[in-house]
C-alpha cells in the first residue's frame, strides 16, 4: 500500500504504534499496518484532528470507528501471515479493512449501511487497497460465494455466533466477535477444529450492535 501520508500525521501516526506497544501488540506486521494505514482519512474531518489518538470516534450512521487498540488487539489474534482469505462483517470506516488488507491475502468485506459503504470505497481506492471486494448486505449471512475463510472478525456485537459464520469458517480457521447483549460483549475468539468452534475469551467490550437475521432484530 503506498499511503497519501501528509508530513503532519508522520509523528501522530508513530506514536500511536509506540502506544500500541506500551499496551501490549507485539505482532511486528501489526505493529507495521498501524503505521502505513493512515486513519485520518476514514475519520469525518470533524475530528480528524483526534485520528491517531487511541480513542472510538463517530463516523455517522449512530457507527463508530473503534479505537486503534482494539482493531490491532483483533487483528492480532487472527494470526494472519499474509497468505489468508479473511472475511469482514462491517466495514464502517473502511479502516479496519485496510488494516487487514496489509495482513491478508483477500479481504471480504460486507457492510449493511449503504451511506457508510459508499464512503469507505473511494477512502480505500485513495489509501491504494487493492486486494478488498466490498458488499452491501445482511453481514449475518456472511458471503457464501468466496467461501469459506480463514479468519472472520466481527465488528458489531451479536448475541451468538450466526450459523453463516460458523459454517464459512474454513477448518482451523479463527472467528473473532463480540459476545453479549447489546450494551456489554466479551471479544471472543473461535478456532473450529472438527467442524466445532473452540471458545477463547480474549477481554470485555462495547460494540455496536450487529443487526440482522443471525444477529438482533433490527
Amino acid at each position: 500500500m503506498a499511503s497519501p501520508v501528509e508530513p503532519e500525521f508522520r509523528g501522530a501516526r508513530r506514536r500511536l504504534v509506540e502506544t500500541l506497544q506500551d499496551k501490549g501488540i507485539r505482532d511486528l506486521a501489526v505493529l507495521r499496518a498501524v503505521d502505513m494505514v493512515p486513519r485520518h482519512i476514514f475519520v469525518p474531518e470533524t475530528v480528524r484532528h483526534r485520528a491517531y489518538e487511541d480513542s472510538a470516534l463517530p463516523i455517522g450512521n449512530g457507527q463508530t470507528i473503534s479505537q486503534p487498540s482494539v482493531h490491532a488487539r483483533s487483528v492480532e489474534h487472527l494470526q494472519l501471515t499474509g497468505k489468508e482469505k479473511v472475511l469482514e462483517i462491517g466495514t464502517g470506516s473502511g479502516y479496519q479493512t485496510a488494516l487487514l488488507a496489509e495482513l491478508a491475502a483477500q479481504v471480504f468485506s460486507v457492510e449493511r449501511y449503504r451511506e457508510l459503504l459508499d464512503r469507505a470505497r473511494p477512502i480505500l481506492q485513495q489509501a491504494n487497497v487493492r486486494n478488498v471486494s466490498l458488499s452491501l448486505g445482511d453481514g449475518t449471512l456472511g458471503w457464501r460465494e468466496y467461501a469459506p475463510y480463514d479468519g472472520i472478525v466481527v465488528s458489531a456485537g451479536a448475541p451468538h455466533v450466526p450459523p453463516a459464520l460458523k459454517e464459512q469458517l474454513a477448518e482451523g480457521g479463527r472467528l473473532l466477535i463480540p459476545i453479549g447483549d447489546r450494551e456489554e460483549q466479551m471479544l471472543t475468539l473461535f478456532t473450529k477444529r472438527g467442524g466445532r468452534l473452540e471458545r477463547r475469551d480474549i477481554t470485555p467490550v462495547r460494540f455496536v450492535p450487529l443487526i440482522g437475521a443471525g444477529g438482533w432484530p433490527g
